[in-house]
């Protein structure tokens, strides 16, 4: 596809986000192509929402766990075997409240708490790989100041 023949492309774009308490990582048990998967809370970024928001949100909706959002990880540009394009802007957070009582998103089975190690030894139910990258470069201190992204209203 070229641009410059008239026709679009356009990757999904989406945010994940990682979250850490007493060395475990906060993580979605969700199901995904009839298979059950590990992800972290993450999701589509929606029309006039910021990336931060976004994060904030998928976070929420996926977990029950209000965050706050302290570095930005990184941008993920992958394509999975569907042929769909995915563009993942990753934000670590801390988590701030849990909400035990609001019911969480179609599919999602369970929010869960693992160690990297778990997570790794699951690495077969990752939903991509995606995933443990985004674990890997956070494990490895990748971390940019949330400035980085701006958001033009």
């Amino acid at each position: 596809m070229s641009y410059r023949e008239g026709r679009f492309w356009q990757p999904d774009v989406t945010v994940a986000t990682v979250v850490v308490r007493d060395g475990r990582l906060l993580m979605v048990e969700e199901r995904a192509q009839g298979r059950l998967v590990f992800n972290q809370p993450a999701g589509h970024l929606e029309p006039d929402e910021s990336l931060l928001d976004a994060a904030r949100r998928e976070t929420l909706e996926e977990t029950g766990w209000e965050v706050a959002p302290t570095a930005f990880i990184g941008a993920y540009q992958w394509k999975a075997e569907t042929g769909r394009h995915y563009l993942r802007f990753a934000f670590s957070a801390d988590p701030v409240r849990h909400l035990p009582d609001r019911p969480l998103d179609d599919g999602i089975v369970q929010a869960v708490w693992l160690t990297p190690a778990e997570l790794q030894a699951q690495a077969d139910r990752h939903r991509s790989p995606l995933v443990w990258r985004v674990v890997q470069d956070y494990l490895a201190g990748r971390r940019s100041p949330l400035s980085t992204l701006q958001h033009i209203a």
